[in-house]
């Protein structure tokens, strides 16, 4: 039988759209000058009353220049920014979507985007406003659709920036418009695919909604907006994109619905990090496992007091108890973690606060509202305790991929599960485990080997700094083998001497077929997606490569 969430009590999810829950409320918990979004570079803020102001001038702007219509996309390309909240929910007020792309696209990567989603504009800041004027242009979207937000100006004032289109002429006439919860979107958020171009995820006013409110049930009785000596409250640290639904709904979403003070980090950089948490007292810090390992290894911590930290919340990719433990060993930080998916908006499981170490290595458990299952490859449900891929559940699984029918089908079942391509399992107490993914399991002689699995163990050798490991075809064996790729902790050097010493202290910790049999390759650097994911992609595409280069050596 599938699982119900049951750790928390069920919440009520109103029939209403994100703006009427953000800023219709009467149970608010802060008053209207409560400052919720610092720029600490810049030291401008928004509090409450002036988030809402911009946002309405913002979409009545919208709707008197651009003849904007319920359902019109509007395209983000731009790193963090404290701009982009009330630019988004001026858009939504305005009857819009939101589809933000990373800023690390090209062009033509920002142009696929713009044209599959339908965007009828995009704002930007000024250092990428080259790539997406191509951009626009490759789209057939015209350049005076283009704006800016940010602290930078077009100079010669070709590119308005949004705080001219807050005080457009003539936009006072118009209101809100309605959307229907259920079936209008408010976010198309693009999800990285193995193959191919991304998925544009459609996520309605309700998705969005019932996950806010599903992680504020599991994540409340910790943080109040006015706790601590000084009342001001929690304070939460935000690097993590603002352009995936993890920044925007635990970051943008979460900090505004429970009046948290949030200081807004353009991109992450170690060392800002920890001079960020030391000055503002940070207490509370959504990571990714990159990060943890940093926190786990590097030797710039030890210059910074980071004791203000009450809690990090790890998601985007598997946390292994081995660096969950090494930090709680050198820093005594704790390290929960979470799970979540673009299609599930993103929250689905948490560790509670006072089982972040009793369940070490566990996603933790279902947030409210929703079920969830554990499937074998023949779409049968396994017993608890045995590995299968996650289905789910609730009010928060999307709608489905836009102009992509086939994958919808693919991905939702006729009685709404989502298939969420991650394996796992759960124990008999309701905690669930995430492995690896499906399509990243390592098949060595018929045993399924998760990389994830080798990484966080690896992670842990005092040689490693970090690691990705993936499987390889072996013709002579005629199986996939594993194979590391290491960044080797500074001072160590690479060589024969230290691979075997690697391979052979793996050997002594893992069963028989998890053993390294593809070796040890020394990197540079790990490939991993903005969002912390590892590309294990690259790193094959690189090893067969240097595959086809000996081959061509021999001959």
């Amino acid at each position: 039988m599938p699982t119900e969430a049951s750790y928390w009590p069920r919440v009520d999810i109103p029939d209403k759209d994100l703006w009427a829950v953000l800023f219709e409320r009467n149970d608010r918990p802060y008053p209207d000058d409560k400052v919720i979004y610092v720029d600490p570079y810049t030291k401008r803020s928004y509090t409450y009353d002036q988030c809402k102001n911009t946002a309405i001038d913002f979409g009545k702007g919208l709707r008197a220049i651009w003849d904007w219509k319920k359902g019109d996309v509007l395209a983000l390309y731009t790193p963090n920014c404290i701009d982009t909240p009330p630019i988004m929910w001026g858009t939504l007020w305005a009857g819009g979507v939101i589809s933000p792309a990373n800023p690390g696209y090209t062009p033509d990567e920002l142009a696929f985007q713009l044209k599959d989603s339908g965007a009828k504009g995009v704002v930007t800041q000024w250092p990428f406003l080259e790539n997406a004027r191509k951009a626009a242009q490759i789209a057939g979207l015209p350049q005076d659709r283009i704006i800016l937000m940010g602290d930078q100006r077009d100079p010669q004032q070709l590119v308005k920036h949004f705080t001219s289109i807050r005080n457009t002429s003539g936009a006072t006439r118009y209101r809100k418009v309605r959307v229907k919860p259920v079936d209008d979107l408010a976010f198309l958020v693009y999800s990285s695919g193995t193959t191919g171009h991304p998925k544009g995820v459609m996520l309605t006013h309700r998705n969005v909604v019932s996950n806010l409110l599903m992680l504020t049930a599991a994540e409340k009785p910790h943080l109040s907006h006015n706790s601590g000596s000084d009342r001001s409250g929690d304070r939460i640290l935000a690097f993590l994109p603002f352009f995936h639904i993890y920044g925007l709904n635990c970051l943008i979403h979460n900090c505004f619905y429970n009046g948290l003070l949030m200081v807004v980090m353009p991109k992450f950089d170690l060392e800002s990090f920890c001079k960020l948490v030391q000055d503002y007292k940070i207490t509370f810090v959504y990571i990714v496992p990159p990060v943890v390992l940093m926190l786990s290894k590097h030797p710039i911590i030890d210059k910074y007091d980071l004791s203000s930290i009450r809690m990090m919340n790890s998601g985007a990719a598997p946390l292994t108890k081995e660096i969950q433990q090494a930090v709680w060993k050198r820093l005594k930080l704790p390290v929960k973690q979470g799970y979540g998916l673009s299609e599930t908006s993103p929250t689905t499981h948490t560790q509670p606060w006072e089982e972040w170490d009793k369940t070490i290595g566990s996603v933790g458990r279902m947030i409210p509202n929703q079920t969830a299952k554990y499937m074998s490859p023949e779409e049968k449900e396994v017993p608890v305790g045995e590995v299968g891929e996650l289905w789910i559940k609730g009010p928060n699984i999307f709608k489905g991929y836009l102009n992509n029918p086939e994958g919808t089908r693919n991905a939702l079942t006729n009685d709404g599960y989502f298939k969420t391509g991650d394996v796992g399992y759960q124990d008999k107490d309701g905690n669930f485990f995430i492995t690896d993914r499906v399509k990243e399991l390592i098949k060595y002689k018929g045993f399924q080997v998760p990389p994830a699995e080798l990484e966080g163990l690896l992670a842990s050798h005092d040689k490693v700094n970090d690691v990705a490991v993936i499987g390889l075809y072996n013709k002579d064996q005629a199986t996939e083998v594993p194979r590391a790729y290491i960044v080797l902790a500074r001072g160590v050097q690479p060589g024969p001497q230290t691979e075997k010493e690697i391979v052979e202290w793996t050997a002594s910790k893992v069963a028989n077929h998890k053993r390294l049999r593809g070796g040890v390759k020394f990197v540079d650097e790990i490939p991993k997606s903005v969002s912390g994911k590892i590309l294990r992609r690259v790193l094959k595409e690189k090893a067969k490569a240097e595959e086809e280069k000996g081959l061509k050596a021999k001959l």
